[in-house]
């Protein structure tokens, strides 16, 4: 299995309160990331929610729908939540997001590992960093408004 770190920070506007309570609920994630279109099966274990994602894959008019399965944790409630995503295919990712006052706004910076066969390196190295930036942009539009 390989595997590939990296990270992407982005200023919003809003308290870190603010972005924390949309962050931690799994509806903000359809279109908040741009592959995701369903959140079904939301459910709260102990101090996680898991639910599963559906994300889906277009190649011209076909498309393919990929069920992924989230496990969201706090670690530290209000500051910091990880996202650990099991995908078919034997890729797993974890998304650690951290929110920082910055002014009147918060820093957002999502570090992200992602483990996969080593076959998959490149669409699956490409589709992460891919929509971590689509996410930042989003999350920005999102906070702005």
């Amino acid at each position: 299995m390989s595997r590939e770190q990296f990270s992407r920070s982005v200023a919003v506007s809003g308290p870190p309160e603010r972005v924390f309570a949309h962050l931690s609920q799994p509806e903000s994630y359809v279109g908040l990331s741009p592959l995701i279109v369903g959140v079904r099966d939301v459910r709260r274990v102990g101090d996680a929610v898991q639910y599963v994602a559906v994300e889906r894959f277009r190649l011209g008019p076909l498309s393919w729908d990929n069920l992924i399965k989230v496990t969201m944790t706090f670690p530290e409630p209000g500051r910091r939540l990880v996202s650990d995503v099991r995908s078919p295919g034997w890729v797993h990712l974890v998304a650690t997001v951290t929110l920082e006052a910055d002014g009147e706004g918060t820093r957002v910076t999502e570090d992200v590992t992602v483990t996969f066969p080593g076959l998959l390196r490149r669409f699956v190295v490409g589709q992460a960093q891919s929509v971590q930036e689509f996410r930042a942009a989003e999350l920005a539009r999102r906070m702005a408004g």
